[in-house]
């Protein structure tokens, strides 16, 4: 399987020289479902680009609860705004939802690159400002809207990310609860209201929307996932890329 970086956001401005150079210092890894990339407080000297299956990046409170914060799907990059840090650690942890392919990247060489090209700087500043908007919206929904707000938003980007109104959930229905901070059992209810009032139907994790319409209308379509995704990185072989296999 071959894999062109550029594909991804971050990476999109480099010409052929940089890629190499970016390549020569990266490191591909699999992982198990559950298996940990980083943990909280671990040292962060290398950022991350997600390659096939998801990363689950969470933190863990005093009394044990798990809080998922993102979860990083394929053609995303994360981590690369600590490499800006003098003495950076990473704020989160990091493990596989189900088997995973990530590549890696050095910090110290990618800033080397970052100092002789300012595009590439307003790439990495683009992508850093698109999430913080991201996590201030997070915020202000977390904080303001309802349970089942939040769920049909997820709906309704999920749809519209594959392009039809029949889907599989991304992810397992307990992380995306705690993704969506409500309890297993909330989640449940309300996709099994929704189905009462036949806006959709539910089998196991497949979703078929019925009355899109009003999944809009209930979503408020402002939402934690209203702004527009990072391009996802195409598996393709198309100038430079890397053989995975």
């Amino acid at each position: 399987m071959n894999i062109d970086i550029r594909m991804a956001h971050l990476f999109s401005a480099l010409d052929d020289d940089q890629v190499r150079q970016v390549m020569e210092s990266s490191h591909t890894g699999t992982l198990k479902d559950g298996e940990s990339l980083f943990e909280t407080g671990d040292e962060a000297n290398r950022f991350f680009l997600v390659i096939g299956g998801q990363i689950k990046l969470f933190r863990v409170s005093s009394n044990g609860d798990q809080k998922i914060i993102d979860i990083i799907q394929p053609g995303n990059t994360f981590a690369e705004a600590l490499m800006f840090m003098e003495h950076p650690i990473y704020p989160v942890s990091a493990e596989a939802l189900g088997p995973a392919k990530v590549i890696s990247f050095d910090n110290r060489r990618f800033l080397q690159i970052l100092s002789g090209s300012i595009e590439v700087c307003f790439r990495i500043m683009g992508t850093m400002s698109q999430r913080l908007r991201g996590l201030i919206k997070e915020i202000d929904d977390l904080t303001l809207q309802s349970a089942t707000t939040r769920l049909c938003a997820l709906l309704l980007h999920r749809m519209e990310d594959v392009g039809q109104d029949h889907f599989t959930l991304p992810a397992a229905k307990g992380v995306l609860a705690a993704r969506l901070s409500m309890k297993p059992e909330t989640f449940s209810r309300i996709l099994q209201n929704l189905s009462t009032k036949n806006i959709l139907k539910t089998k196991s994790n497949e979703i078929q929307v019925l009355d899109e319409n009003l999944l809009r209308s209930l979503a408020h379509l402002e939402s934690i996932y209203g702004l527009e995704p990072e391009k996802p990185c195409a598996l393709k072989g198309q100038n430079i890329s890397i053989d995975l296999n």
